[in-house]
């Protein structure tokens, strides 16, 4: 017994303590969520820092802290500026209210049953894979006055030779819309389409037993199960046709004569051309509040998310 207590214990080793399990999610997003937020908040805070000052690399003599000046400046003498902004509205309502009937239309054709829809959806959510500026290739071959369609329209006696759809300021609108419209349609297809798919037939069938036809079945069921889908689709889609700049930019260039000029054109014509950078920043600040308040209250009148029954 002596022996046995005059062995001395061996000390207790403390217990690491490992991560909280509520805690270690968050552990392992941290490196990809901080890389992620040096990403996105140092353009942001540098388009900011770079709107209040005076910033042009060809005239660096006059390069300094502006104040507010840029934005005076858009507010009170850039007739330019409303006019790209009236033009950007055009666009964004042109485009988003087409490419939603189009897509909606599209959708509910590829919906149903019928021989061959594998191969039809494939080839109507082709385009949403080309790139604007592939996309913008495309339709320059086929607007192109010795090579295109209009050729051989002037062939069949409908125009003139020599005369191109993106020189003309009576028609350059309407081509580029065509050419975004095949681009942008596929994006409402895929989205309504896979929405479709989770509407539940047997509220068909019931409707059909009480008698409704397939445009109450459509208004009654359809659009409302849709509701949430078509809002968020309208709001991204929003956003990207007015940032839009690849497919206009290698079109139409913005012309003819600024016909075709949205406010993120002229942004990067005035960062890019013209090498103004702190007035660059400053269009782009503005460009990003009226986005923001727009989306905002799009979402609050459309109530996204919200109980709609």
């Amino acid at each position: 017994m002596a022996q046995a207590a005059a062995v001395a214990k061996p000390p207790k080793v403390p217990k690491r303590r490992s991560a909280s399990p509520r805690r270690l999610p968050y552990l392992l997003i941290a490196p990809a969520g901080l890389l992620m937020l040096g990403f996105i908040a140092y353009p942001v805070i540098s388009v900011f820092y770079y709107s209040l000052q005076n910033y042009n690399v060809t005239k660096p003599w006059r390069n300094g802290f502006a104040g507010f000046d840029n934005f005076t400046r858009i507010f009170t003498e850039d007739d330019h500026f409303w006019t790209t902004l009236g033009f950007s509205a055009q666009w964004v309502g042109v485009q988003v209210s087409l490419q939603l009937a189009l897509g909606l239309a599209l959708a509910l054709i590829v919906n149903q049953s019928f021989i061959g829809r594998g191969i039809s959806r494939a080839m109507v959510f082709s385009p949403w894979a080309v790139s604007g500026v592939l996309t913008s290739t495309i339709w320059i071959l086929l607007y192109n006055s010795s090579t295109g369609f209009s050729r051989y329209l002037a062939d069949a006696g409908i125009g003139d030779y020599g005369t191109s759809v993106l020189s003309d300021t009576g028609t350059v609108f309407w081509a580029a819309t065509v050419a975004e419209l095949w681009r942008g349609v596929p994006f409402f297809a895929i989205l309504i389409l896979a929405d479709l798919q989770s509407v539940s037939k047997e509220l068909y069938e019931a409707a059909s037993v009480d008698g409704a036809g397939r445009v109450r079945q459509f208004v009654h069921i359809t659009l409302p199960h849709l509701r949430d889908a078509i809002i968020l689709a309208t709001l991204l889609r929003g956003v990207w046709e007015f940032n839009n700049v690849d497919l206009l930019y290698t079109l139409t260039g913005g012309g003819p004569a600024g016909e075709t000029t949205t406010l993120p054109l002229y942004v990067a014509n005035t960062g890019i051309e013209g090498h103004d950078f702190g007035y660059a920043s400053a269009l782009t600040t503005v460009a990003f509040v009226i986005l923001l308040f727009c989306s905002i209250v799009y979402l609050r009148l459309s109530k996204f998310g919200g109980d709609h029954k």
